[in-house]
């Protein structure tokens, strides 16, 4: 289900996040869908209990999963957090910004952007 790299500098319980996520993302995991419980993810995976509980609360709280008393945990769906998109967006625009200052033109941003990488930036 998730793979877990030690050698990764990012804590166990945020590459369950991530690999919950991309398994949502690419359709793997479809809302409704049960997650295994905390005890039956740690024993799979090996490590301590309290790991998964950490990510799953950080799951919950992104609005990525709801946990309900006594069933389990279950996949909401990809959340539509505008918090989150406004964020990335003001990453984007900064990093734009940057790269206009750095002599990059507007159409090779334009053609990076809708796709067409071999107009782009060798």
């Amino acid at each position: 289900m998730i793979h877990l790299d030690y050698r990764d500098a990012r804590p166990i319980y945020s590459q369950i996040i991530d690999g919950l996520r991309e398994q949502v993302i690419a359709g793997i995991l479809r809302e409704g869908d049960k997650l295994p419980s905390v005890r039956e993810l740690a024993g799979e995976l090996a490590i301590n209990p309290n790991t998964i509980q950490r990510a799953y609360r950080e799951l919950e709280a992104a609005g990525w999963i709801a946990s309900v008393p006594g069933k389990g945990s279950f996949i909401c769906g990809i959340p539509k957090s505008t918090g989150q998109v406004a964020s990335l967006l003001e990453t984007f625009d900064k990093t734009v910004s940057a790269l206009l200052l750095l002599g990059v033109t507007r159409q090779e941003l334009s053609a990076r952007v809708l796709g067409r990488e071999s107009e782009c930036l060798n």
